[in-house]
């Protein structure tokens, strides 16, 4: 009668599971002593021994006086189980891994009014459903953050960007000029760029000195009187509601708001793409991937959060 061990079957049809009972009892010389290393009885392991033997069609130990000892199949077979073995838990590790990088905070930097037309489009609500377990956090800054500093992971950036970064286009940043309603009462509106110098101008200050706004009306009017200088583009709308002065916006909030007129443009000189942007070394980390990817799949949805 042949023995269940010389029974030859398929070897690729045998359960990967029970080479943990094989690396056990070959560790601990015993099936009781490797039950309990497995925290299981002695009768599962030595079953479940028997099977892979089986499957296998050759015998991996023999039963000694003093415990289980490899057979020269075993042996040859011992160092394949371990790195199978480790395959796997390097495997479960990664899972585990990947699991924590699709949890946590993304860091966003953004101008501030576009941080409210994001939220009320219900564009990051809808990332937030797709995934619960990350949640954006939004910077908001006029000024540029270092990405390369982990200041923030992902910008949103219209002007000029450092080459070191990646990013996709993902919408226009148009730029006209603006004057209130009751400014015009006042003071007429300029019929050209070069009237620009004969009124009263609101603009960003020195801390924003690298705007493209700013370097604009140094070029085309140099000599115009300032009425007002303000640290962020929420600024502009606000003091060129008030009537103080005119001044250039971006025609996504100037177009908005009832109380504005747009007096010249848009203006091409001041015309920019807008763009999702964030560190090489942080483009493939899966949370970071995830917002970029939305973002850029949702472009048609943001032309008129970000253009107007």
């Amino acid at each position: 009668m042949r023995s269940a061990a010389a029974e030859v079957h398929n070897p690729f049809m045998f359960d990967w599971n029970d080479l943990k009972y094989f690396l056990a009892v070959a560790r601990h010389g015993s099936t009781i002593a490797a039950g309990k290393a497995l925290d299981l009885s002695q009768s599962t392991v030595h079953r479940r021994l028997e099977e892979l033997e089986r499957r296998l069609g050759r015998t991996l130990v023999t039963r000694q006086p003093s415990g289980y000892r490899l057979t020269e199949f075993g042996h040859i077979m011992l160092p394949y189980a371990e790195r199978i073995e480790a395959t796997i838990d390097d495997f479960q590790r990664r899972t585990i891994d990947a699991e924590q990088d699709m949890k946590g905070v993304i860091r966003v930097t953004c101008p501030e009014p576009i941080v409210a037309r994001l939220i009320q489009s219900g564009l990051v609500g809808n990332f937030h459903g797709l995934h619960p377990s990350l949640r954006v956090e939004f910077v908001m800054s006029d000024g540029y953050l270092d990405l390369s500093k982990g200041e923030v992971d992902i910008a949103f950036r219209s002007g000029d960007t450092d080459d070191e970064l990646v990013g996709r286009k993902i919408a226009e940043s148009i730029w006209a000029v603006y004057a209130s309603r009751d400014y015009l009462n006042r003071h007429g509106p300029p019929e050209r760029v070069e009237d620009l110098t004969r009124h009263l101008l609101v603009g960003l200050d020195e801390s924003l000195a690298n705007h493209r706004a700013v370097k604009w009306l140094k070029e085309v009017a140099p000599n115009a009187k300032m009425a007002a200088r303000v640290n962020s583009v929420l600024g502009l709308v606000s003091a060129i509601k008030s009537g103080v002065g005119i001044g250039p916006l971006p025609v996504a909030l100037g177009d908005a708001e009832a109380d504005l007129v747009r007096v010249l443009g848009p203006i091409p000189e001041l015309t920019r793409s807008w763009r999702i942007l964030t560190h090489p070394d942080l483009r493939r980390v899966p949370r970071i991937a995830a917002f970029f990817d939305f973002i850029v799949h949702q472009r048609e949805a943001l032309k008129p959060i970000l253009t107007g």
